[in-house]
Order: C-alpha cells, then structure tokens, then sequence
C-alpha cells in the first residue's frame, strides 16, 4: 500500500490525465467541452464564401424540394425561403462534436432570430427524435427543432455530423462546413450581416 501511495505521489500529474482522459472517453459532455474548448480558437471555422459570378442556375437550385418538419407538423420546403439568409446545421444528440458546438449555435440563433430575413433550419438525425427534444431540452436550448421529411440532397448533407450549410438570399450555398465550429465569433457575425445586407 505504501508503494501505491508513493508511485501516485511521484507521478501526481500522470494520474490525473490518466484521469481526465478516461472521463473524456466515456462523458459526452466531458468530450463536447473539450471539444468546445478546441473550436472557441477559431482554427476549425470556415468563411462565407464570395458568390461565384457564373455559377450554374441548374446547380444552384439542385437541393430544391427538400422538406422538414417541425414539431407542430408544420412543413418547410427550403424552396419556399427564397430572398432570406438560410442556417442549416445537421446535428444528433449522441454526437459529441455536434454537442460541442450547440452553445454557440443558440448564441447565434439568440443573435438573429428575429430578423425577418434569416432563417435557422437546425436538423435533428436521430434515429429516435425523442432523444433529439430532450437533449435540447436538458440544455435548454430554444433553436427550432426540425426533422427531414423526405430525402436530404446529397450537395447539403453526405452523412458527416455536424455539417453546416449557409445560402445566401439567391439560394447559392455560401458555406459548406462538416465538422466542428464556433458560430458565435463577432468575425463570423459580420459575414451573415454582409449576407443580410444584399440585395436582390
């Protein structure tokens, strides 16, 4: 028993990683934090992309039908969203990078939900959406709480979580992110108030 005090004593440190790191493994929260601790740098953010001049109508328009539903049964065709700054984020409760960057998506929900030209559309692809409600509402977060209704196109989502996708007021994709990110960086504010700000 005295070796075991006197090995934790000499390698303190090493314990309490080897601590740590076990309770990163086996915590979704402890792996979400650390993850979000990771993306408040800012390294793992992309731009908004400048609009390509010549890009092609037909490409433009590719993920036109694509539906969801929220709640109360209300149905969305992102089609129907034409002229507004359009949010869509992919997300599942049991994904830790999605958990990691949830906080800074209400913040940015927070920030823009009552300006009558954007729209978030925060997807949930739980295969239980029961699990998708209530971790939102362990968390207390109010993003609208949607699922697909129908097929998703391949140019918005490839099965990679989180994926975040924005499109300007002429439907083009702007930002095509998959992966992990910090959406609450005044930087990252100014790109959508550009966005916001363009005319038709």
């Amino acid at each position: 028993m005295e070796n075991v005090k006197m090995w934790i004593r000499k390698n303190g440190s090493t314990t309490i990683l080897t601590i740590l790191f076990i309770i990163v493994l086996v915590n979704k929260d402890a792996k979400a934090w650390l993850m979000r601790q990771v993306a408040s740098t800012g390294i793992l953010n992309s731009s908004i992309s400048e609009t390509k001049e010549n890009q092609n109508t037909s490409a433009r328009f590719s993920y036109a039908g694509f539906m969801l539903k929220s709640e109360d049964g209300t149905v969305i065709n992102i089609s129907d969203l034409q002229n507004k700054v359009v949010f869509i984020n992919f997300w599942a409760s049991w994904c830790p990078p999605c958990r990691a960057e949830f906080p800074s998506v209400q913040k940015m929900y927070d920030q823009y939900k009552n300006n009558p030209d954007m729209v978030f559309l925060t997807v949930n692809l739980d295969d239980n959406t029961a699990l998708g409600k209530s971790y939102l509402k362990e968390k207390g977060f109010t993003i609208p709480f949607l699922v697909p209704a129908g097929n998703i196109p391949g140019v918005l989502y490839n099965g990679s979580l989180p994926t975040t996708v924005i499109l300007d007021k002429k439907g083009e994709i702007r930002l095509h992110h998959k992966g992990l990110a910090d959406y609450s960086k005044d930087s990252f504010y100014r790109q959508i108030d550009e966005l916001l700000k363009q005319k038709l």
